[in-house]
């Protein structure tokens, strides 16, 4: 083990935070962290205190919350909740129709007692407590490899879990930091009741659509408001009209007085996932092999839907969410592989890892056979993963999913709660019900029916590497998909609904042409399941040694050590700032009302709204009106460090004031998932000013703006 190389102290420095001056604004850190970076926050302008930062029941970090996937933050005492457009899409599509369509006009609820469901996915996580549980988790598990491993693993952190979630109010999660040398216990208050308040026109909210998307410059709405509801008691409750709003602990005070460039900003939220130590071998793979073919498969899904959906109004509306989502993410993965394509960050890396692997080898007392180890196991990794996108791309069908769902539950209610597999235990009870509930929203049965067709098409044409051996005997031929249809009644929630219940021998009895698919091909998918648990396991005892020669190598170099992105809460800063994506070209960082007028067309999706237009021909600024910009902001760009995750981040000024919220990275920039380039990598904000100057002036949300605390500038 790597461990015996450094002293403990020496090892615990670097982990908790700064191994010596941060470079740029690189690094999404842990708020503990923070207390490492004071010279830092000081250099660039921050007034709060790192400490205060650091603690999660203080301002400002006590107002910023997850919706699962995305960021907010509270803006009043009310449960009042700001986010991204694109955050509350499935909210503001669940109450649409063609005819009541919300999407296209926006929605404004003048009183509480007209604010909508948000639906049973639409939550609201507040983070309370975050420990480390590391010595819990890895204790006694040196020599121990593979599913045995990961098995162990697994079994104490749903012991942690179970320890955790005592109260019912709260979810608990133990998720891996450094992959996997680090595991901290995190306890957030689940709120279940989520309405939807205000949301602007989808021409405000997303102007400019997938043309403008990670594009620069930007002119986007990106906000809308939600609420959280509580039981009387004030505590976590189901959906119920006797509910009332959440007393927040505390929320962000709104600022309309603005940013000037090279003004300094926090960033706080939820990011996702980024890879920045991953090894150049796994860049190759991504970029030669994975990306590729998912962009693919994104596409020919995108056309699929587009082809089911095109005589139906309806079905359009059906499906706006997902092929939302699909786009997101399709453009995302296509500017990784265009970023890989302007800057060799596989060669970037052969530099850094042949540096590392020449300072590894001199230091004593260390693993001769870890490298190679390390080696072998992400090879193993990139096979799999080849094969379980292959899965994927054959079962490509909500009604198959939910199938598998009822029955992986029912085999798994046969065992004690504590060994089920996660994601299958009595707390995930809920959740399985909300996800085959919502179901009903984003559901055709002919669009799906299409979408299953032609994934078992394209699977037949993927390269033999990538088809797990055994399965193609097992699949539906793509003539038989047409009869699983027609016979099968689990398009209705309420037959969905009844089988939560079923045990195992009956759904084995079951006609239903999904169960029975389910049933089939169940053995196939728990080999497939056994061999990632095996390949899991490897890398769980592989990695963190790695990353322990990593940390303690950059620690030597007085660089900054934090943990990739998982989707927990982090803090990053950073300074609005222009860039130069090539040569002789600058893009400054300040959009404009005006240039949503030089965009106009009158067709989506820079068909803005004719209210919108007429306010800016006006120039009826007021108070939103910057000094310097003559005209109300739109969006800005910063140097923060962001991810996906950090959608709807609260943008904080150097006071802890509510200035922007985080919605996109320029293109240049998607590839800092991989590597954090400082001169190209610029986050995209919403300009709160452009927001409130909407409310106000275009659709008049006067109730909304009444309940935040907004401080205007001085006169």
């Amino acid at each position: 083990m790597f461990n015996k190389l450094a002293l403990p102290a020496a090892l615990l420095a670097a982990l908790s935070g700064m191994t010596g001056a941060a470079h740029g604004d690189e690094g999404q850190w842990q708020p503990h962290q923070l207390p490492q970076l004071k010279s830092e926050l000081k250099r660039i302008g921050i007034q709060i205190p790192a400490e205060r930062i650091a603690d999660l029941t203080k301002h400002p970090m006590s107002a910023i919350v997850s919706l699962g996937g995305c960021s907010a933050s509270f803006v009043s005492p009310d449960g009042l909740v700001v986010t991204n457009h694109h955050c509350a899409y499935g909210a503001i599509q669940r109450n649409s129709t063609a005819e009541k369509n919300y999407i296209v006009n926006g929605f404004l609820a003048k009183t509480r007692a007209e604010e909508l469901p948000g639906g049973p996915n639409t939550l609201v996580y507040v983070t309370e407590k975050v420990e480390n549980v590391t010595e819990r988790v890895l204790k006694g598990l040196d020599n121990v490899a593979g599913k045995q491993r990961h098995e162990a693993i697994e079994r104490r952190v749903k012991q942690l879990i179970a320890e955790c979630e005592t109260d019912k109010s709260y979810r608990c999660s133990v998720p891996a930091f450094h992959r996997g040398l680090e595991y901290y216990r995190i306890r957030q208050m689940m709120i279940r009741d989520v309405r939807l308040v205000y949301a602007p026109a989808d021409m405000i909210g997303n102007y400019g659509g997938d043309i403008d998307n990670y594009e620069w410059p930007r002119h986007t709405g990106d906000y809308s408001f939600l609420r959280a509801y509580v039981g009387k008691d004030g505590r976590p409750a189901d959906p119920s009209p006797d509910n009332v709003p959440y007393k927040s602990k505390d929320f962000l005070v709104v600022s309309a007085e603005g940013l000037k460039a090279g003004d300094p900003i926090l960033l706080a939220g939820y990011p996702g996932r980024t890879s920045r130590y991953k090894l150049p071998s796994e860049i190759r793979f991504a970029r030669d092999v994975s990306y590729p073919a998912t962009v693919a498969e994104y596409q020919a899904d995108l056309d699929t839907i587009a082809a089911a959906t095109k005589h139906s109004k309806n079905d359009e509306v059906r499906y706006a969410s997902v092929v939302k989502s699909i786009n997101n993410r399709m453009k995302k993965t296509q500017g990784l592989l265009d970023g890989f394509a302007r800057k060799d960050i596989a060669a970037i890396k052969d530099v850094q890892d042949a540096e590392f692997r020449a300072w590894y080898a001199k230091q004593p007392g260390v693993s001769k056979a870890m490298l190679a180890e390390l080696d072998a196991a992400i090879a193993a990794d990139m096979t799999l993963d080849q094969q379980q996108f292959a899965w994927n791309v054959a079962t490509n069908s909500d009604l198959f999913k939910s199938a598998r769902t009822l029955y992986r539950l029912a085999l798994e209610r046969k065992k004690p709660d504590a060994e089920r597999e996660s994601g299958y235990q009595d707390r995930d009870l809920a959740m399985i019900k909300a996800r085959l509930t919502r179901l009903e929203q984003s559901y055709v049965g002919s669009v799906d029916e299409a979408r299953f067709a032609a994934g078992l098409q394209r699977y037949a044409k993927l390269p033999a590497a990538f088809h797990p051996q055994g399965l193609d005997a097992l699949l539906p031929g793509v003539a038989d998909v047409p009869a699983l249809y027609r016979g099968s009644k689990l398009g209705d929630t309420k037959t969905r609904l009844a089988l939560l219940d079923a045990d195992a021998a009956t759904l084995e009895k079951s006609e239903d042409p999904f169960i029975r698919l389910a049933v089939k091909l169940n053995d196939f998918a728990l080999k497939l399941e056994d061999r990632s648990k095996e390949v899991e396991g490897n890398l769980e005892k592989v990695i963190p040694q790695y990353m322990s020669a990593v940390i303690a190598w950059k620690k030597s170099q007085g660089k900054p050590v934090y943990p990739d992105a998982n989707s927990t809460l982090r803090v990053t800063y950073g300074t609005v700032s222009a860039y130069s994506p090539k040569d002789g070209v600058t893009k400054g960082p300040f959009t404009t009302v005006e240039g949503i007028v030089e965009k106009h067309t009158g067709k989506d999706p820079f068909d803005a709204p004719k209210p919108l237009l007429d306010e800016i021909k006006a120039k009826r600024y007021g108070q939103f009106k910057d000094p310097v910009l003559g005209t109300v902001p739109v969006d800005f760009l910063s140097s923060a460090d962001t991810t996906g995750g950090n959608s709807g981040s609260a943008i904080v000024n150097k006071r802890g004031e509510l200035v922007g919220l985080n919605f996109d990275s320029t293109y240049e920039s998607i590839t800092k998932d991989w590597y954090f380039d400082t001169a190209i990598t610029r986050a995209i904000h919403l300009d709160v000013r452009y927001m409130l100057w909407v409310m106000k002036e275009v659709d008049h949300a006067d109730n909304v703006l009444k309940e935040m605390t907004i401080k205007y500038p001085k006169q």
